[in-house]
């Protein structure tokens, strides 16, 4: 492949092809493999973003946007033969609009990186993946992430006020502002977050930003029965109780954060629920108990409540490293964690968690159940090697089941982590179930009006 145009564009040091240089961009966050790129591209600006991708629309390339590399579906390695287009180099803050409540990042700012500037002002940008030390503001926008604070915040949809965009025809296109509401036709900013690189390279992004909570606490709720753990959440929401963070976790879990970070629970609890309170400074205490109350209405083996930050704050990164120390649970080196990502209405949550149990139990997996209860989120990660056929094909039919237990439990196959590779069965799966097929027609005509040659993400939710 003539690299020549690119070089000229970015520069030879920004165009990688040594073997060493662009194998490690065939894997992300998933347990995928993708194509050997070309070449990684790394842009500065969008209009080199706009140059590239006039070459590769022209010349029929295919090109794969990369953020931090964290997917969990394999959004961000190729499906097929192409090059990786990195926003490594786009990483700067722009602009800190305080009074006006929103920030101005380039696509490749880490998430924790502009929280801590955000810091610095009492200020937040609320969206929270767990991967937030390695996901950027482009890669989430693009997967619509959520994370632990969805509780209270909801998910990335609801801070993106305005975007730049690469069209694959090089077009540089501006979607919505810098002001909160607006009325002017069809919200392109909206069609762009969740779209997974498929429809235009995301560069810059204008986001909401909130105020810092001025104090929290925490309830660390021990359970034996999953039911109960998921009556609680529908208890606090009846009572008009909505969490900062609620999250949960089974003893796998609890087992893999004492083995990687040495912190102990109590040895008969099967379920841990950790939720957030915050309030001022001076009804926190108020709030705490009127939620302790309500919890203490299930059937609990114990409750620990504090308001001490280091303890908070030991716990608060033990649980967004989960994933991480779930691969000390793993039985031999070649297994992979495999992430299910399913959401369901909070008052589902007993029904669908009983539902998740009896159906690993059925198909003889090792999963670790756990998630952002209080959205209605659950993950379940299965341990699995990919080299093993029989085991394979078991770790497929309970995806594809996992789905459809949201599905009757009306929810959705996808929560927080797109499509990617990993979900294009299910997502036809919940239109079929919807007898909504046509969604997916209207899907790909979207994608033929951007994309026309369908150079963007090739081989992708679709």
């Amino acid at each position: 492949m003539d690299l020549r145009e690119f070089i000229d564009i970015v520069g030879k040091d920004n165009v990688l092809t040594d073997k060493v240089d662009v194998i490690p961009y065939t894997k992300d966050a998933s347990f995928f493999t993708g194509k050997i790129p070309y070449a990684v591209l790394l842009p500065q600006n969008v209009n080199q973003v706009s140059s590239i991708m006039r070459i590769c629309q022209r010349d029929d390339i295919q090109v794969t946007v990369r953020g931090g590399g964290s997917s969990l579906t394999g959004s961000s390695i190729l499906a097929e033969e192409g090059v990786i287009l990195s926003m490594a180099r786009f990483d700067r803050i722009l602009e800190t609009a305080i009074e006006d409540r929103y920030v101005v990042a380039e696509a490749g700012v880490k998430l924790d990186y502009l929280n801590s500037h955000l810091s610095k002002y009492g200020h937040f940008y609320p969206p929270d993946p767990a991967s937030s030390i390695a996901a950027t503001v482009g890669g989430s926008i693009s997967t619509n992430a959520g994370g632990l604070r969805a509780a209270m915040y909801g998910a990335t949809k609801e801070w993106v006020l305005g975007l730049e965009v690469v069209l694959p025809d090089g077009t540089i296109i501006q979607t919505g502002g810098k002001v909160l509401k607006r009325s002017i036709g069809y919200d392109l900013t909206a069609l762009m977050v969740g779209s997974e690189g498929t429809l235009g390279v995301i560069t810059k992004a204008i986001l909401k930003i909130a105020p810092l909570p001025e104090s929290y606490g925490r309830i660390m709720v021990y359970y034996k029965s999953i039911e109960e753990a998921g009556k609680a959440i529908s208890s606090l929401k009846k009572r008009g109780i909505t969490p900062l963070i609620a999250e949960f976790m089974d003893r796998i879990s609890m087992d893999s954060i004492t083995h990687t970070k040495g912190i102990k629970f109590p040895e008969d609890a099967q379920y841990l629920l950790l939720i957030d309170i915050s309030s001022t400074h001076e009804s926190l205490d108020k709030k705490l108990n009127e939620a302790a109350e309500i919890l203490k209405s299930t059937d609990i083996l114990g409750m620990r409540i504090t308001k001490d930050p280091e303890e908070m704050a030991v716990m608060y990164q033990a649980r967004k490293g989960l994933y991480s120390s779930q691969l000390s649970e793993r039985e031999k080196p070649g297994e992979y964690v495999i992430i299910g990502d399913i959401v369901v209405p909070a008052s589902r949550l007993p029904k669908t968690l009983s539902e998740i149990k009896g159906s690993i139990e059925n198909y003889g997996l090792k999963v670790a159940l756990f998630g952002h209860i209080g959205d209605g989120n659950i993950h379940a990660n299965i341990f699995a090697d990919v080299n093993n056929s029989e085991q394979m094909k078991r770790v497929n039919d309970f995806m594809m089941e996992l789905g459809r237990i949201a599905l009757r439990n009306e929810g959705s196959v996808s929560s927080e982590h797109g499509i990617g590779i990993e979900k294009i069965e299910l997502l036809k799966e919940e239109y079929r179930y919807k007898n909504s097929l046509k969604n997916l027609d209207i899907m790909r005509e979207i994608k033929k009006i951007f994309d026309p040659k369908n150079i963007l993400n090739r081989g992708k939710m679709f």
